[in-house]
């Protein structure tokens, strides 16, 4: 119970390609190439977007917290 030859796997793949057809093969080839690209771009993205987003003291009118912006006086 060696590891398997070569006429193992090409048997193998003869099966599969009789079981499934070579067109939907050829489809499920392409699924996952867009799949594998589409994670790719969307590891890319995640790397690059902390350095694209500015800081808080570059964003206008933003409120630091813990800072008053109106006092307004309560009835008791």
């Amino acid at each position: 119970m060696g590891s398997l030859s070569i006429w193992h796997w090409l048997i193998v793949l003869l099966v599969v390609v009789l079981v499934f057809g070579t067109k939907k093969l050829a489809n499920i080839g392409s699924d996952m190439g867009k799949a594998v690209k589409g994670f790719k771009e969307g590891m890319k993205s995640d790397e690059e977007e902390p350095a694209s987003t500015p800081s808080k003291q570059q964003i206008p009118g933003q409120t630091v917290e813990g800072e008053v912006k109106e006092k307004t006086q309560t009835k008791a």
